[in-house]
């Protein structure tokens, strides 16, 4: 393994918003072909370390990693199909999606009727071109936009794909922000899709902001980001880290957290755990959210909670994956994600980690009765919801709920009430000794 940190893109002017800053790096990120091993994993992370200190590791081919063996390493360097014309009907450098990923190595002459067989279209969307990949069985192929293909003639093709699969590595990267304990809040997000910006330019993007604005910050827990290919990534990932996974109390995948769709959440397969609460909690304030339970199909939340490990991670995204139109198609372009959306996905996980963190279970000084708060002065302390952030109500739940039994987020399940204003709430409460030290 290896540090990694090629200088720093220093800090954004100040006048550029989050979600700006997030869309400015999944901009840099969206020409790169990926795939889940290979340069432009590489050149990813390179990229993403310009934010981040990021430990880059490198897994040898054949490595076995639970029941899975790390594939051989792919790398591309072009791909064409030339016309019975002598013109270039298809060119990889014109969109890196117009490769099956992980196409091998192919120069040949073929008639129209023979090289259909291995052009991928979507007649239902005539004018894109699809995603499609062929990791683990030695094969090679092209995708089009199915209106392209329609106007090719019949006549002999020249098809040339200039690959390489070698005895490699597969690379992934994590950024440890280390906190007061070493209880883990795991975040994890999809290194191997190519140029497709929703899916998953904008979840790599916002991680690596996110990593980036913890650094100020004194934590309870200590937050690992995990940028990694896609199933062999994360499986890789837990098998040289299975004795750690203990320390992992929440976690979170990303993915698809940059459109217009509504936020959406699938619980973990616990389907109770604390990051499902707080998600259900933050979710609930957001128009049109969208809560599912957890099915072992969708991204890498299903190898963590896999039941062998069963982690308490639950997925995050926008529109859910598969059920948009962009979705594996070179419509998913850096015009189908926004700056607005991008910063609405930050502020959500900063309100989760805030429920992380400032959750506690405090004890009422005063349980019997309603204590006097005008004469501790705590309803002129309140000064305005504006200026403590705890409101009237938020008192009165605090001092019933204190009992000991019930944590922060208990008492704002049960009030409806933000946590946020519980919190400070709490903290009034604790400094005008109404509440002992919180567990």
């Amino acid at each position: 393994m290896e540090h990694v940190n090629p200088g720093g893109l220093g800090s954004p002017p100040a006048s550029i918003s989050v979600g700006e800053e997030i869309y400015a790096l999944a901009e840099r990120l969206f020409p790169i072909c990926r795939s889940i091993t290979g340069d432009g994993v590489r050149r990813t992370l390179d990229i993403l370390s310009g934010h981040i200190d990021l430990e880059r590791h490198e897994v040898p081919t054949g490595t076995q990693v639970l029941d899975w063996t790390v594939p051989r390493e792919w790398n591309i360097r072009s791909a064409s199909i030339t016309g019975p014309d002598g013109q270039t009907v298809v060119d990889f450098a014109d969109s890196n999606l117009h490769i099956v990923n992980y196409s091998v190595p192919f120069t040949g002459i073929l008639p129209l009727n023979e090289l259909k067989a291995h052009i991928h279209t979507l007649p239902e969307q005539p004018q894109v071109i699809p995603y499609r990949t062929c990791y683990y069985a030695p094969t090679w192929g092209f995708c089009m936009a199915y209106d392209r293909v329609a106007k090719m003639s019949d006549g002999l093709y020249r098809v040339e794909i200039d690959a390489e699969l070698k005895d490699g590595s597969l690379t992934y990267g994590e950024y440890l922000h280390c906190g007061r304990t070493e209880r883990e809040f795991l975040l994890s997000a999809h290194i191997c899709h190519p140029s497709l910006a929703n899916d998953n330019c904008s979840g790599l993007a916002l991680l690596a902001t996110l990593a980036k604005s913890l650094k100020a910050r004194k934590t309870r827990y200590s937050y690992r980001f995990l940028f990694a290919p896609g199933t062999i990534g994360s499986i890789t990932w837990l098998s040289r880290n299975e004795d750690r996974t203990h320390l992992i109390d929440h976690g979170l995948v990303l993915s698809c957290v940059g459109d217009a769709g509504s936020p959406a959440y699938k619980r973990s397969r616990r389907g109770e755990a604390f990051i499902d609460r707080a998600m259900a909690h933050v979710l609930r304030r957001e128009a049109g959210a969208k809560l599912m339970d957890f099915s072992p199909y969708g991204y890498d939340e299903r190898q963590y909670c896999s039941p062998g490990f069963n982690l308490p991670v639950g997925m995050f995204q926008r529109s859910v994956h598969g059920t948009f139109p962009e979705y594996h198609t070179s419509a998913d372009n850096l015009d189908f994600i926004k700056p607005e959306y991008l910063e609405d996905s930050f502020r959500i996980l900063t309100d989760v980690i805030d429920i992380v963190e400032d959750d506690r279970t405090p004890l009422s000084l005063c349980p019997k009765g309603e204590p006097q708060l005008g004469r501790r002065g705590l309803y002129a302390a309140l000064g305005g919801q504006a200026s403590s952030g705890a409101t009237s109500m938020s008192l009165l739940w605090v001092l019933n709920l204190a009992d000991g039994q019930h944590s922060l987020l208990s008492m704002a399940e049960r009030s409806g009430l933000p946590f946020r204003e519980l919190a400070a709430a709490a903290r009034l409460l604790s400094d005008h000794g109404l509440l002992a030290a919180a567990s």
